[in-house]
């Protein structure tokens, strides 16, 4: 199986096939090697595709056949020892040619070193502080609760998560005394250069001399040259390293902080009983007090944040403030891959499980999110903030639906439709009106992402019980709602749905609604159809010319004029006539001035006077010439006549004309011309009025008889004409 040292190779699946072996994880990229003992490689998880990173140890090189008892004593202490400071252990694939080892994803302290030397000092600083810290606390542990020694500390042996955390790795040599199986005394020289992070005892005595002194010694010593080396990586090692082994001077000191320098003259301290262990360099760091030299831990930032975060959930209201306030004001300062997988991530989960007010969490994410790289953004922001809809809290509701302005655009329509509307929509019914008011105004940011299904159903049976809401202010913003999701609406819905819902508004005894329904029609001024203008929308916003309220009236009249200028926009484009009678080409001409463009009235006076003259004048200019020098026949050839009624042929029968006694004249009944006999005009109209068989609209039409004097009068006036 050699081929497992070239995973990274394109014929690695190839080979896995043929060999028959099935791996947890598909391999990546080469990170980093340490000589020929080790190989890190990036790698995914088959089971769920999460980042991992597998450490390929090659037993087959021909310089690692003396160390192969240190790989597989680092695999037997990754399996059995949990901390979390310790490099995370996930799976393991053996054979005979090598042992690759699952952990978490990681990326070996000299590489993170040389990315972090472009970062400000202060951060930079405040990150190697915090990274100590973590790795004293392995060490303490390993060091007081396992009994053992870890043997190997040094820059190779720290490895640096994707939220920039320091784990401890490197278990190659971790050997407990009593144990039977402890390489460290007999094969710790075996490791690549082992004699750097060696102790002056093990330089004079060789590794044997581990068992006469405090298990913490070999590592304290190791930890004061990992602290040299990290705040000065372009200096040599310390002379403190090299015998005589002299005590580190202040001039040697380079860029370690003055808090810390004197702790790391006690770690360097040549005599091993009387050298700081990692757990007493955790004391003194972690002090409140005690002087010069004291609490370099506890002061760091990162170190609070982290213990803040950890233990949120159990903290008191007044320690989870103080926390809170801290992120946020240094919220710009903290290191981005910091924010992303480790603030960010807390924060959610005490979101979920209900550890802090989301009216103050929420905001904090996402102000946070603006420092998450956007590849990031989707993972580390969104996906919590959409899980968290599912919630039955209302302050988690709330402050999601306020702050949705925010995050909306990062948002895709899948996750709209699946993860977000079916949780949203039980805030159209919720018992609390401020839930229900948030949820109408969230769709306005919402509706581009729904589906159509949604849009013409589901969405407007919720807004139509809405705009009977007992709230004011739902009735009201329901209604602009409505307005705005107009022209993305379907055909048919638009034509079922706007003009009903806006002429509900109008009634409304809320001032602000009524005005909303009036802007609402003229916002979708486009969506209705032209015959919907004049037929509906027009005549449902006249009765808000009245309206008690004159800033409703003001708007209504607005309104009625832009929905008037369309119509006349429209007409304009429309044939003057559809007649289809005989002579109607030549209509136009025979009307009388009155009732062409030119004529028409702008007052009623005009209008009754222009009226007389169309009803008599009418009638004699219908004649042709050759018609007005014959008799009134006493019978129409063709006894029945087929009216049009709106452009229909008419079933109903047309009276006949009674004989006029007296022969029409070309000019008998013009204004001015030549009188005609009174009676005839009344006679006509006795005679219509006396066939009841014709009545064709009899419910529309005045009463003739009823209205006889009347129209005697009108025959006097014209006789004395």
């Amino acid at each position: 199986m050699d081929y497992l040292r070239s995973f990274g190779s394109a014929a690695v699946s190839t080979l896995v096939q043929k060999s028959g072996l099935s791996l947890p994880f598909s391999l990546g990229a080469k990170v980093y090697s340490c000589e020929t003992f080790w190989t890190l490689y990036d790698a995914t998880k088959r089971e769920d595709g999460s980042l991992v990173s597998v450490f390929e140890y090659d037993l087959t090189h021909p310089l690692n056949k003396s160390t192969i008892p240190l790989a597989r004593n680092s695999l037997r202490k990754l399996r059995t020892i949990r901390h979390p400071d310790v490099l995370r252990y996930i799976d393991v694939v053996e054979s005979d040619s090598a042992i690759c080892i699952m952990t978490e994803r990681v990326r070996p302290l000299p590489l993170a070193l040389s990315q972090s030397s472009s970062n400000a000092p202060r951060e930079r600083e405040d990150w190697l502080i915090w990274g100590l810290h973590r790795i004293s606390v392995a060490l303490a542990f390993l060091n007081d609760s396992a009994s053992s020694t870890h043997g190997n500390v040094r820059p190779n042996a720290i490895f640096i998560t994707p939220s920039g955390e320091w784990k401890l790795g490197g278990f190659e040599v971790l050997s407990n005394p009593k144990d039977d199986l402890s390489v460290i005394y007999t094969m710790g020289g075996l490791m690549p250069d082992a004699m750097a992070c060696a102790p002056p005892e093990v330089k004079k005595e060789g590794w044997s001399a581990l068992k006469d002194v405090p298990v913490s010694a070999a590592d304290g010593y190791a930890l004061g040259l990992l602290l040299h080396a990290v705040f000065n990586p372009t200096h040599p090692p310390s002379p403190t390293a090299q015998p005589p082994h002299p005590p580190p001077q202040v001039s040697s000191r380079g860029a370690i902080p003055l808090s810390v320098f004197p702790s790391f003259k006690k770690l360097l301290n040549p005599n091993a009983k009387s050298r700081m262990s990692p757990k007493n360099l955790l004391d003194i760091g972690m002090a409140e007090s005690g002087g010069e030299g004291h609490g370099f831990f506890v002061h760091n930032r990162l170190v609070k944040v982290c213990a803040g975060l950890d233990g949120f959930t159990l903290s008191s209201e007044s320690d989870k403030a103080s926390l809170l306030r801290t992120l946020k004001e240094s919220a710009s300062s903290f290191p981005p891959e910091f924010v992303s997988y480790r603030i960010l991530p807390c924060l959610a989960s005490a979101l979920e499980f209900g550890g802090a007010s989301a009216a103050t969490i929420v905001p904090l994410v996402l102000q946070f999110g603006k420092n998450v790289a956007p590849d990031d953004y989707g993972s580390v922001v969104v996906a919590p903030l959409v899980k968290l809809f599912a919630s039955a809290d209302r302050g988690t509701r709330i402050a999601l639906l306020d702050s949705l302005p925010e995050f909306v655009e990062k948002l895709d329509k899948k996750t709209v439709v699946d993860k977000i509307w079916p949780n949203l929509q039980t805030g159209f019914t919720d018992t609390v009106a401020i839930i229900r008011e948030a949820t109408v105004r969230a769709i306005v940011l919402l509706s581009p992402k729904l589906s159509d299904r949604i849009l013409n159903n589901d969405l407007l049976r919720h807004l139509a019980r809405l705009q009977s809401d007992p709230e004011a202010s739902i009735r009201t913003n329901t209604c602009i709602l409505i307005g705005r999701l107009g022209p993305s609406l379907g055909y048919n819905t638009k034509r079922k749905v706007l003009v009903p819902a806006f002429s509900m508004a109008l009634r409304d005894s809320f001032v602000h609604a009524r005005v909303a329904g009036v802007m609402a029609f003229m916002a979708t001024a486009e969506c209705f159809e032209i015959e919907d203008v004049a037929s509906k929308v027009v005549p449902a916003i006249l009765g808000a010319t009245l309206d008690k309220e004159k800033l409703v009236r003001d708007q209504a009249f607005k309104a009625v004029e832009l929905f008037v200028k369309r119509l006349e926009a429209h007409a304009s484009t429309m044939p003057e006539t559809a007649s289809t009678e005989d002579g109607g080409d030549d209509l136009a001409v025979r009307l009388p001035g009155a009732y062409t463009q030119a004529g028409l009235v702008n007052s009623a006076t005009g209008a009754a006077a222009a009226l007389t003259g169309w009803a008599v004048s009418s009638l004699g200019k219908k004649l042709a010439p050759a018609d007005m020098q014959t008799t009134i026949s006493s019978t129409i050839e063709g006894s029945t006549l087929t009216p049009t009624i709106n452009g229909s042929a008419s079933p109903l029968p047309v009276t006949p004309v009674s004989p006029s006694a007296n022969p029409v004249r070309s000019k008998g009944l013009q204004l001015g011309g030549n009188k005609a006999p009174t009676s005839t005009l009344a006679d006509e109209v006795a005679n219509e009025a006396g066939q009841g068989s014709s009545r064709l609209w009899n419910d529309d039409l005045i009463d003739i008889n009823a209205d006889e004097g009347d129209w005697s009068a009108r025959s006097r006036v014209l006789h004395l004409l």
